[in-house]
């Protein structure tokens, strides 16, 4: 019997601690890998037209509807590199990252997918090249992305990183626990991130800059306070960028909700994570069990989901 040829590809979720829509404009911004969510992506081989099975869409791979281009041009760039453009491929994606909730998931089916393809066709797949063809990818899906998913999804280190400069890894080694809440709304990464667009190119752009200065300025302190396993500190300043963010309009109903319930449920400091206007927030608590409290808090007041991530030792 023929041994049947599969490719795998897999990826994982991403959070932003600090620094969102900031680090679209050169400023810092911190994150780490989230394997509490991952996503894989199964390659074999069709006798028909290649098909694509997602939660979105089952069916002929040249006939996916608008909202997965970015997965199409993904496909389109690996095929052309490898010359296999004519290849009859089934590609089936499994995911555990909410779709468009700011934890990558973009991002992370193009890293599965381009993995998976390079894998089926037994061909080395460079870091460099990874990162080209995913931000062509995000370029579809985010409109002006930093990078910051394709890496986080891609790899295993947290990082401090500034856009088109060498970034830094960094140990998470804080005494405390972090909450991520899912509002169960669809996040709108590429309308939020044109919005604050908008606002530094409008009459009040001195404004708006500064505000995405004051950003990376927390993102900074933030990042000592991580180095000096200061919790305290580090939720306030997460308290502050929430409030920076809600200025620039990236916020929403089901996220400021859920972030007051973290904060009346004795939260360190909390804020959205992710583009924003819908998806997921993210809550600092002193140990497991106040973020166990905070959970339950954050399901009775709507949350879709929630995750528990431990800061201790993370490199």
């Amino acid at each position: 019997m023929e041994e049947i040829k599969i490719g795998r590809g897999f990826a994982h979720g991403k959070i932003i601690l600090m620094g969102e829509h900031a680090v679209v404009y050169g400023q810092p911004a911190i994150a780490f890998p989230f394997p509490a969510t991952k996503m894989e992506v199964t390659v074999t081989e069709t006798s028909g037209e290649p098909t694509i099975d997602c939660a979105f869409y089952s069916g002929v791979l040249a006939k996916m509807p608008e909202l997965l281009e970015s997965l199409r041009k993904v496909a389109e760039l690996v095929l052309t590199d490898l010359n296999q453009q004519s290849a009859k491929l089934k590609i089936k994606i499994e995911s555990s990252i909410p779709a468009e909730r700011g934890m990558g998931s973009s991002a992370a089916v193009a890293v599965a997918l381009t993995r998976a393809l390079y894998n089926y066709f037994g061909r080395k797949l460079s870091k460099k090249k990874l990162l080209t063809i995913v931000a062509a990818a995000e370029t579809i899906a985010h409109g002006n992305p930093s990078g910051l998913d394709a890496l986080m999804t891609s790899e295993e280190t947290p990082l401090y990183f500034i856009k088109g400069k060498e970034f830094c890894p960094l140990t998470l080694n804080l005494d405390a626990v972090l909450v991520v809440g899912d509002t169960g709304k669809t996040g709108q990464t590429k309308a939020a991130v044109a919005s604050v667009a908008e606002k530094i190119r409008g009459s009040k752009a001195e404004y708006y800059q500064k505000n995405l200065d004051n950003i990376g300025d927390l993102v900074k302190r933030s990042r000592g306070f991580l180095e000096k396993n200061d919790a305290a500190s580090l939720g306030k300043a997460m308290s502050e960028g929430q409030k920076l963010l809600k200025e620039l309009d990236v916020s929403s109903y089901e996220l400021d909700h859920l972030i007051e319930t973290a904060d009346s449920a004795g939260a360190l400091g909390a804020k959205l994570t992710g583009g924003g206007r819908g998806g997921c927030m993210i809550a600092l608590a002193s140990d497991r069990k106040k973020a166990e409290e905070i959970c339950l808090e954050l399901t009775l007041a709507g949350a879709r989901a929630t995750w528990i991530y431990e800061m201790r030792g993370i490199s």
